[in-house]
């Protein structure tokens, strides 16, 4: 077998656990929401930002960057904002998200 067809079928492999570490995550975040005000803050946080870990490095083993990941989130976040949203609407959530995003870079 060829080096790249190994790279190739790695490269699948990696994505698939990855796909399937995200369903796992958000189904652990899902289940510490169902506990209410007795799940550690720590616990919610640790889904959260596993859940946006993996999906940067699976937009990155897709092809996409992570810069244009970012410029896309912005994209939706202004359109969101223009048409106000229910999230924009109800706290600013968005421009909030946006500015964040756009001070980072």
């Amino acid at each position: 077998m060829k080096k790249e067809s190994l790279n190739i079928m790695s490269d699948v492999k990696i994505i698939e656990d990855l796909k399937a570490q995200l369903l796992c995550i958000i189904g652990e975040f899902f289940r510490l929401l169902t506990k209410g005000s007795n799940v550690a803050v720590e616990a919610i946080l640790d889904c959260i930002s596993g859940a946006i870990i993996i999906l940067y490095i699976l937009a990155e083993r897709l092809g996409y960057s992570y810069s244009a990941v970012d410029e896309t989130m912005q994209k939706k976040l202004k359109v969101g904002m223009i048409e106000e949203d229910l999230v924009e609407k109800n706290g600013k959530s968005l421009s909030k998200l946006y500015n964040h995003i756009k001070e980072r870079n």
